[in-house]
């Protein structure tokens, strides 16, 4: 009888491009061209372009915007994801410019997961467009075919991506390895469309050569950091004695970077997670004074709040402190938050509170971005409305000044 315990195969699937690669579906004829999605939201109501010259051009954009994906073409020519769109026309003024259409993404996310989970049901998720998968106990994972070890799990992550694009009419990238770190890593090996299978022992050979940023939890000061230590790849990293990191970046993340740069990452495939708070903000067009534009400003905050009741709704949480957030011409950032008697996810009631955080900060400057958020979260069935707060305020609500 064979007790060999099964190898454990984590993997981490990875739209390609999503944001853009839905609007392709839309719009076929912008294939292979470069297209960058970002700046504003879709209006339903809008006319439909006909022809090439009907579709917006980066370098008509005016604003503040950032990009939110591009197509692999625009990416070609130095634009990427977070980059202001002012920034990007530089590089590509003749890429075409779309508006975001969440429920189109989030549409084609339910589609994909649910067409993954039919085949493989362990699964993490870990936003619109990206999940982890474990693999270890299904059926074929664990098989060699002609000959190859991992011939099993290649055709079953394969299959997956079959099930993906049959569902969506998108492509999909799959690293599948002994854990999450590694998967994550290796999703993004081959992309777009890309299948990578890794163990353990290749690790020398095909990670540490990579860039120390191709970790994910090693960000730009980190890397900085790094290189002035003449760390600059994972195998200088791997290489690097644990005590000289833990000197230099503390014992809790010094230990990690060492356990991370050989590859190693116990962290199981949570298929639930609690979330400590749900949010939602808006970055404006251009600074909106709290005076001078308060005709905008009001339904503004109004619509955050009722849309973060929505996802409270949809997602079945309460929320019991009331946040908020603001983002002033000079970047600084303020937030307030009142806790409420009783957990709410009443538009309303959060709307009400929400203007009572609002009055406690000075609403003298310009503002470049206003948020709400819900902490304190609970099961969200047969939670009451709050009633108002007896407390008196002196600041003015913008649809007050």
């Amino acid at each position: 009888m064979n007790t060999t315990a099964p190898r454990r195969l984590i993997a981490h699937l990875d739209m390609d491009a999503f944001y853009a690669s839905v609007e392709l579906l839309r719009y076929p004829q912008l294939q292979g061209l470069p297209v960058v999605i970002g700046g504003s939201r879709r209006n339903p109501s809008a006319t439909a372009p006909r022809s090439l010259d009907d579709f917006a051009r980066l370098r008509d954009y005016a604003g503040r915007g950032v990009i939110t994906t591009a197509t692999y073409p625009a990416r070609a020519l130095g634009v990427h994801s977070g980059m202001g769109l002012m920034k990007a026309a530089a590089l590509a003024p003749d890429a075409i410019l779309l508006p975001m259409d969440f429920e189109a993404y989030r549409h084609h996310s339910r589609l994909f997961k649910a067409a993954v989970t039919a085949i493989a049901p362990v699964m993490e998720d870990r936003g619109i467009d990206e999940i982890y998968l474990d693999l270890t106990d299904v059926p074929g994972a664990q098989e060699a075919v002609d000959g190859d070890p991992l011939g099993g799990v290649r055709a079953l992550a394969q299959r997956i991506k079959t099930a993906v694009r049959e569902a969506t009419g998108l492509s999909c990238s799959i690293g599948v390895t002994p854990n999450k770190l590694l998967s994550k890593i290796s999703s993004d090996l081959d992309k777009p469309d890309g299948l990578t299978v890794l163990m353990h022992d290749e690790v020398p050979t095909r990670i540490w050569p990579l860039p120390v940023s191709r970790i994910n939890g090693i960000g730009p000061k980190a890397t900085e950091r790094l290189a002035a230590m003449g760390l600059r790849t994972i195998g200088e990293l791997a290489a690097s004695p644990a005590h000289e990191l833990v000197s230099a970046f503390g014992r809790h993340y010094g230990s990690w970077l060492h356990e991370a740069a050989h590859g190693r990452d116990d962290r199981p495939v949570v298929t639930w997670r609690e979330p400590k708070s749900i949010s939602r903000e808006t970055t404006f067009e251009r600074d909106l004074h709290p005076r001078d534009d308060r005709t905008q400003l009001g339904p503004i905050f109004t619509r955050l709040c009722e849309q973060l009741a929505s996802d409270l709704v949809r997602k079945n949480y309460a929320g019991r402190t009331v946040g908020i957030k603001l983002r002033y011409d000079d970047f600084k950032i303020v937030t307030r938050s009142l806790t409420l008697p009783q957990p709410t996810r009443d538009a309303a009631t959060i709307r009400l509170w929400a203007g009572r955080c609002l009055k406690t900060v000075p609403l003298n400057r310009r503002l470049r971005l206003l948020g709400v958020k819900m902490e304190s979260l609970v099961p969200g069935d047969g939670q009451p409305t709050v009633t108002e707060p007896d407390a008196p305020y002196s600041l003015p609500l913008f649809d007050e000044v």
